[in-house]
């Protein structure tokens, strides 16, 4: 397991294996060549969305210009309260944000 640290969670984050497993299975152009970017994209998000597929989950975006020509890398963290635990459910690559409830966005 890893450990990112969000400052928006006020908290860290954590990365199974299991999931680590499911994005470089699922999102092979993220994992393992682009590990750096979800680290850097919880700490340094461009935009925070409430999903509208996963119950308890946000979902933290980054521009990269230098990734594939410029596109999005997603991270999709499930939050619970009690006791305080997050952790990413998954992780992706995208052209164009289209879901989800903009909560936070970087001015």
């Amino acid at each position: 397991m890893s450990i990112s640290r969000c400052f928006y969670l006020r908290g860290d984050v954590e990365l199974t294996e299991e999931r680590e497993h499911h994005i470089v299975d699922r999102h092979p152009d993220l994992l393992p060549a682009h590990r750096r970017l979800l680290d850097e994209t919880l700490a340094h998000p461009d935009s925070v969305w409430i999903s509208g597929r996963f119950a308890n989950a946000r979902l933290f975006a980054c521009w990269y210009n230098e990734l594939s020509g410029g596109k999005y890398v997603v991270v999709v963290v499930v939050s619970d309260i009690s006791p305080s635990r997050h952790w990413i459910i998954t992780a992706y690559i995208v052209r164009n944000l289209v879901s989800g409830v903009l909560e936070w966005e970087r001015t």
